[in-house]
């Protein structure tokens, strides 16, 4: 069994930051449990371009209020506490209107210290047993 508290991540490797997000690491390729989960804040104001080529990603909304923009079909959905999206490699924007926190689990789990390249994607794990 395995047991991580958010306590024992704040201010240690499993805690990155870019810009307008933190992403406080819970699980991740080294649990090998195959995903990986993150508790993610992101300030008010906060908009993101992001493109997971790499990876699956789910979020669920824990607080705050924001959008997702879907740039492949210019849909835009409303997110509240309560509500899951999921991003299957489509390129996409995340607009915080207010302090935004939410569970993001990818596939393939990341390693830690991932950070988004210039397509707003995370580069492809390199270890063998995710």
């Amino acid at each position: 069994m395995i047991i991580h508290s958010l306590g024992e991540v704040l201010g240690t490797g499993r805690e990155v930051r870019g810009p307008g997000w933190t992403s406080r690491r819970l699980l991740l390729a080294e649990d090998r449990a195959g995903f990986s989960m993150n508790d993610t804040v992101l300030p008010a104001g906060a908009e993101l371009e992001l493109w997971y080529a790499n990876h699956v990603e789910a979020v669920y909304v824990l607080e705050g209020r924001g959008e997702v923009a879907d740039h492949e079909t210019g849909e835009v959905h409303r997110l509240e506490p309560g509500v899951l999206y999921l991003a299957a490699h489509e390129r996409h924007t995340l607009r915080a209107h207010t302090q935004f926190r939410a569970v993001c689990v990818f596939t393939p789990p990341l390693t830690g210290g991932e950070v988004h390249d210039e397509n707003g994607a995370f580069p492809l794990p390199s270890e063998p047993d995710r």
